[in-house]
């Protein structure tokens, strides 16, 4: 069924020349709604107005606005053009008198740094105060290791990352769980000795041993940030998860993945079909994902890729139900106008992760960061700013601490209800039987999202 997309994804948008429609629809808090104590806003820069709060919504939990600026070096000096490809792998080296070859050993250390290294992740992720001098944990890392990050590049989404891989070389990357599944498979990343991340032992086992982080019992990403999907709603009560699918006018995240939260809505309402992992479905269990989503979809129904749409969407009055974040329900809460949220039952989250690549041009600067990346402090700083989880509960202070009070980082029993995302592959994720991979979903995902 052809429709208008624009209607689709843009359905908050209802006051057209005279303003944004939640900056009208609500009182202006529930676009200036405080960030947590002593954190930047990802939702509005200080100052700013409604609209302006609006505009610079982060995606996904992710970065305001695209900052196309590189870093400074921590000498002040304007970083290089687009590194070229290493010539040949490289192992980080330890410090003197030690070998070349790595050992995951309890007193492996990292070498000298070669001086530069090379980034690839997510807008809002990596900040070195471009977006707000408040947001700034690049020039801490530079500082304390001598490693100059001469190339940040940030994108928006998992395809445009996909994109960015294929004409560059990077030291490290963080990728989002579908597409780190891929890298692993082709082999585009190396396996990181966790030895020498001093703060590994900090990160929950729960993250630690995602299956969409290992391969053949070897570690190939960090946890650095988290989230889960929720089912949230002002009036009237769901029946359950499964309401999301079978009434209207609703907000449902525009991502093949999504169609994970459909199966694991009929593993509850449709127990025939052994739906066991959402993210692994066999031909029947994806066909039946489908059809269920398929069932209400019409012109009203908000498909959004941008947290803009679907506060719009939920400030206005536009959806009964939204598939959303636990940052997009605090934002309303503190605005005084408070979201409820579907408890109790399981739920879908992901892990973004920081990964080595295969070949990478400065390994030791590149476990550095790694090792940086996973401490408390710069892990408090991205959670703040990204309205996301940090993956190290050590970070649940200061600016970080209403985000892990909204993502119930240190309640084990309710991080236990979540599946989080692994990349669907035709094993099954490596435990045998016949699934669909995720070629698979993103076709059908686009015959679903016209």
């Amino acid at each position: 069924m052809t429709r208008d997309r624009g209607r689709r994804t843009r359905l908050g948008v209802l006051v057209g020349a005279s303003g944004l429609a939640l900056a009208v629809a609500v009182p202006a808090g529930i676009a200036s709604a405080a960030p947590p104590v002593g954190a930047v806003s990802a939702a509005q820069p200080v100052g700013s107005s409604p609209a302006r709060a609006l505009a610079d919504a982060p995606p996904v939990g992710r970065p305001p606005v695209p900052d196309t600026a590189r870093p400074m070096g921590a000498a002040g000096t304007a970083p290089t053009a687009a590194g070229t490809a290493p010539t040949a792998a490289a192992a980080p080296t330890r410090g003197p008198g030690s070998s070349a070859s790595p050992s995951p050993k309890p007193s492996a250390s990292i070498g000298k740094g070669e001086g530069t290294l090379q980034v690839l992740t997510f807008q809002g992720h990596v900040e070195y105060g471009g977006s707000s001098p408040r947001a700034n944990w690049v020039s801490s890392f530079e500082e304390d290791t001598g490693c100059r990050v001469v190339k940040l590049d940030r994108v928006r989404t998992g395809e445009e990352m996909a994109a960015k891989l294929l004409g560059n070389s990077y030291d490290v990357i963080s990728p989002p769980p579908d597409l780190a599944g891929l890298l692993i498979a082709e082999r585009r990343v190396a396996p990181v000795e966790t030895a020498l991340i001093e703060a590994y032992k900090h990160i929950p086992k729960r993250l630690r041993e995602l299956p969409a982080l290992r391969r053949e019992g070897k570690v190939y990403g960090i946890p650095y940030l988290w989230g889960v999907n929720q089912v949230i709603y002002e009036l009237g009560r769901p029946q359950g998860p499964e309401a999301l699918y079978t009434t209207s006018p609703v907000a449902i995240r525009d991502s093949p993945l999504s169609i994970a939260d459909a199966a694991l809505a009929l593993a509850r309402t449709s127990p025939g079909l052994e739906v066991k992992d959402p993210f692994q479905l066999t031909a029947a269990q994806l066909d039946a994902a489908v059809k269920l989503l398929a069932e209400r979809d019409g012109p009203d129904r908000v498909y959004w890729k941008d947290s803009i749409d679907v506060i719009r969407a939920l400030a206005a009055g536009s959806v009964r139900l939204a598939q959303a974040l636990p940052y997009h329900r605090d934002l309303f809460q503190r605005a005084g106008r408070p979201m409820k949220a579907l408890d109790g039952a399981p739920m879908t989250g992901w892990v973004d992760s920081w990964m080595l690549a295969a070949k990478p041009a400065s390994p030791n600067c590149a476990y550095k960061w790694l090792n940086w990346t996973s401490s408390a402090e710069a892990q408090r700083s991205a959670a703040a700013w990204t309205g996301l989880a940090p993956a190290n509960p050590e970070a649940c202070t200061g600016r970080a601490r209403r985000m892990c009070e909204v993502y119930r980082v240190r309640d084990d029993a309710w991080v236990r209800r979540v599946f989080f995302a692994a990349r669907p592959t035709r094993d099954c994720g490596g435990q045998g039987g016949e699934c669909t991979d995720y070629t698979d979903w993103t076709q059908r995902w686009k015959n679903l999202v016209k």
